[in-house]
């Protein structure tokens, strides 16, 4: 049986060591094109949509992304059709961030993917896990929100600004807080 390469060590939720040469090498290569995006003039839209293209795993139609962006990657984040992000995210993306059609998140989101363990040793030696993030078509992200490693966001949620979201949220709700929880259903 052939041993896991990073990449699929990466993707597999299984601890791994991060301090790979190769890795940081195509993480550098990556956050070059986000700082490129970055730099671009706001009425640009071209050639944003031409950087995004180069840096996301995938991207729909009209999908807007305000700079500043933050992305560990970027080639793990997968958008849907007609998503407008605000300014200010940050994507620690790891392994997979999916958002479906019609998402809008809000200024100063974070999504993450990566975990470290809880002993100081392992940390100390590079070793993390990921989880992935997905964020249901017709979500709606408000301002400052975290998500955590692992969580499902369900179709046509709204999730309050300031929310720290720690569990998966169910389909068709309004959750806030922290941590976040249900506070209405939708339907």
């Amino acid at each position: 049986m052939r041993e896991k390469t990073i990449e699929e060590m990466m993707k597999s939720g299984a601890m791994y060591n991060s301090s790979d040469d190769a890795l940081y090498e195509e993480q550098w290569r990556l956050n070059d094109i986000v700082y490129d995006y970055n730099q671009t003039r706001p009425s640009d839209r071209e050639r944003q949509q031409q950087l995004l293209r180069n840096l996301l795993g995938s991207i729909g139609e009209r999908c807007v992304i305000e700079p500043p962006l933050r992305a560990s990657w970027g080639k793990n984040t997968y958008l849907g059709d007609d998503v407008y992000v605000n300014f200010n995210l940050t994507l620690a993306d790891d392994t997979d961030i999916c958002i479906g059609d019609g998402v809008m998140i809000g200024p100063n989101v974070t999504i993450a993917t990566a975990a470290h363990p809880l002993d100081a040793g392992l940390r100390r030696q590079g070793m993390q896990m990921n989880r992935p993030v997905t964020i249901g078509s017709g979500a709606w992200i408000g301002a400052g929100v975290i998500i955590l490693p692992g969580v499902t966001i369900g179709e046509n949620t709204t999730i309050g600004a300031g929310s720290v979201v720690t569990n998966d949220i169910p389909a068709d709700v309004v959750a806030y807080g922290n941590p976040c929880r249900v506070r209405k259903e939708l339907r």
